[in-house]
């Protein structure tokens, strides 16, 4: 019955994820920019959402926020002509929408201090108009069918036929080469049923399991994906792991930041440290029991002015007088 039900919702899915492709002719150009061009190109890409990785195992944020965040950076990119001098603020805008999406409100961070910790040089009046913009070129459209939307239904329904496989399948293993994947800009152009499906393929032969193989081709068989394509992403993502894990690869940091600071900082820390004073001790006949309990077009027409100061350190508006749209030049 389980079963079942994954099947009918993975159907269901499969019919949406056509609606949040990034346009396939947008990703191209990206792809074809030169590095020093006045567009993005796809290894300025690639850094924003490495960057986007970090920021997210920094904060604490789910697999789901990085994958809805690099769906979103990747359908505005590939819609609007944009400079690379805005990239920080449009991908660190992603990040705060799809957290907003998908987080508990309590854990999402304030915009202030996405900027802080980013380091980015824009204001929180900028992001706040640059996610108005997403939001509205993306006709908010913004719980988006993802690659983690598949991932998750192919792994359940491996798991339903039976509960020895639970820890053959590492879930966890699986949505970590999924973002590795999404660092490069070519898997942007998947389905992301194809590409979940090749990502699920190659481990399951790694695992060399004949069980978990026949459910993966009764998978493809149901969503009638074809052996070529899924031979050709197969391949891709099989080139991408084995990149991913040599050591010449630079990866995104996960770890938490560690704070380099000058001496005389580090001074004054110790003197503020020390200054802080003692909290009284509470007697333990005044504690009560019950407290204890868990408490591609022109963005010019019809815009509010997008110039906004960023301070003493930068030139001129953040924002560019308007985005064309990619449209015009295809």
């Amino acid at each position: 019955m389980e079963a079942f039900r994954l099947m009918k919702e993975l159907k269901s899915n499969l019919d949406q994820e056509v609606q949040y492709l990034p346009k396939e002719t947008g990703l191209s150009l990206i792809e074809s920019t030169q590095e020093n061009g006045n567009g993005v190109s796809a290894k300025c890409r690639d850094a924003r959402v490495e960057d986007l990785w970090s920021l997210t195992s920094f904060f604490g944020y789910s697999t789901q926020t990085f994958v809805l965040a690099v769906n979103l950076l990747d359908r505005f990119i590939a819609m609007m002509k944009v400079q690379p001098r805005y990239l920080a603020c449009i991908s660190i805008g992603c990040l705060h929408i799809a957290a907003r999406v998908t987080e508990e409100e309590c854990n999402v961070s304030s915009s202030h201090e996405l900027i802080r910790i980013s380091q980015c040089k824009f204001t929180v009046s900028d992001l706040s108009r640059m996610e108005k913009i997403i939001s509205e070129k993306l006709n908010f459209q913004l719980k988006a069918v993802t690659a983690l939307t598949f991932l998750h239904l192919y792994h359940g329904i491996a798991l339903s036929h039976t509960s020895n496989r639970k820890d053959v399948l590492n879930l966890d293993k699986l949505e970590a080469q999924l973002k590795a994947c999404l660092c490069r800009i070519v898997f942007s152009k998947a389905k992301p049923s194809v590409l979940t499906l090749s990502l699920l393929m190659l481990e399951i032969e790694a695992l060399q399991s004949a069980d978990l193989l026949e459910i993966a081709q009764r998978i493809q068989t149901h969503l009638k994906i074809s052996k070529a394509d899924l031979a050709r992403w197969r391949g891709l993502v099989g080139q991408c792991m084995r990149e991913y894990s040599s050591p010449e690869c630079a990866k995104p940091d996960h770890k938490k930041l560690v704070w380099i600071v000058s001496r005389r900082t580090a001074q004054n820390l110790h003197s503020s440290y020390r200054s802080v004073p003692e909290l009284p001790t509470i007697p333990e006949g005044a504690w009560d029991e019950s407290e204890s309990e868990d408490s591609s077009e022109d963005l010019s027409s019809g815009e509010e002015s997008l110039s906004s100061s960023l301070g003493s350190d930068a030139e001129g508006p953040y924002f560019p007088p308007n985005f064309r749209s990619r449209a015009h030049r295809q």
